[in-house]
């Protein structure tokens, strides 16, 4: 049921993806990086449950140092899947941990944030000199939550194509220093605007390759339909060469990402699709990250199910509740919901779209939620 793909085959060290490979399957590491018996906990386990690549986030030097000594161990250990990188906002840490990678991810939204003397196509080039001086493949990750700015100037009534014309622009800007290792994603907590972003860069771009991921998808068993919708209506189109399930779960079922995506990935190759329920959108709608090396406090994970069972009261009502746990992504990526929580080392912040209500310990932002929700509700009614 998944037809031939068009995208060309590019090489992420050992790994091919795009073209007549195989789709990939891949998961991250969501344990502070420099934790380093914590993050290869995590590596072995994702290692173990089937993963064709590994992604870990690098935010600062010790992180950076920490990859290293990662490196070292996966090859002490046998474990020789493909390691990704995440450079976050700091785009000039791609030196430093290139060497111990196969391949780099950059947000074309976090760019503008430092040397702001510097275009962004110089940035790009850089980026790009330092992949192809390592032998490293990159990742062009655009995500919803974090447009580039001019893009929002540019389409300020067309967030979609926003988020496609940055992917596009950029891939010029890779072609351009005849670098064609590269792959793009699309992401966003919601799969319908994931399935219609990807649909349109395919079009535009039918040559390159595609990861596929619905970020902050939450917890089971939601994050899973929710990702499954996703995949179901892009892999039968021909879309997507590698994937990630991105779930809010404990850090020792972190492998369930990578069991998951197999299931899902079976089914559709199987013509086994599961019906949607036509009114799965309606009513609550809570989405979380999944969590990585940036959270600061994996309080957040347990707030998030707490969060669903203090709200079972609402199901009836079409409200948006994030719950995300970093600074990177947390403040664009609440600023959609209705509600949105965004978790800091010991505090979080609470905000009502864009709007900051307040900052709160964690003991006492349950009740700070639920005040704010009953005003909404109150309001709707």
């Amino acid at each position: 049921m998944i037809p031939e793909r068009r995208t060309r085959t590019i090489r992420i060290g050992p790994l091919s993806i795009g073209g007549g490979s195989p789709i990939a399957v891949q998961s991250m590491a969501a344990t502070r990086t420099q934790d380093l018996d914590a993050t290869m906990g995590q590596i072995e386990r994702i290692h173990a449950a089937g993963a064709d690549l590994i992604r870990v986030a690098v935010d600062s030097p010790k992180d950076a140092e920490a990859l290293a000594e990662i490196a070292r161990r996966m090859d002490a250990k046998g474990i020789d899947v493909p390691l990704s990188v995440d450079l976050q906002e700091n785009y000039r840490m791609a030196a430093i941990v290139a060497p111990f990678v196969q391949k780099l991810r950059y947000n074309p939204g976090h760019l503008h944030h430092h040397e702001k003397d510097k275009s962004i196509a110089e940035k790009v080039q850089w980026i790009v000199e330092t992949a192809r001086e390592h032998d490293c493949a990159i990742r062009i990750g655009v995500n919803a939550g974090s447009v580039a700015p001019e893009y929002k100037e540019r389409f300020p009534d067309d967030h979609v194509q926003a988020i496609v014309q940055c992917a596009v622009d950029h891939c010029e800007l890779l072609d351009g220093h005849q670098f064609l290792d590269y792959v793009v994603s699309i992401k966003d907590s919601d799969p319908r605007l994931v399935i219609d972003a990807n649909t349109r860069f395919s079009e535009a771009r039918p040559d390159v390759p595609i990861h596929l991921g619905v970020t902050e998808a939450g917890m089971p068993p939601e994050g899973i339909i929710k990702t499954r919708i996703a995949f179901e209506q892009l892999l039968s189109r021909g879309i997507g060469d590698t994937l990630r399930v991105s779930l809010t779960v404990p850090f020792d079922n972190k492998g369930e990402e990578i069991s998951v995506g197999r299931q899902i990935l079976d089914d559709v190759e199987n013509g086994r699709f599961r019906s949607v329920p036509p009114n799965f959108f309606d009513g609550l709608n809570i989405i979380a990250c999944p969590s990585c090396s940036r959270v600061e406090n994996e309080k957040f994970i347990d707030l998030a199910e707490d969060v669903k069972k203090m709200t079972e009261f609402a199901a009836e009502y079409d409200l948006t509740i994030a719950v995300m746990g970093c600074r990177v992504n947390g403040p664009g990526e609440t600023d959609d919901a209705d509600l949105g929580l965004w978790c800091g080392p010991k505090t979080v912040n609470l905000k009502k779209g864009e709007e900051l209500v307040g900052n709160f310990g964690y003991d006492t932002i349950l009740d700070a939620l639920r005040k704010e929700l009953d005003v909404l509700i109150a309001a709707r009614a």
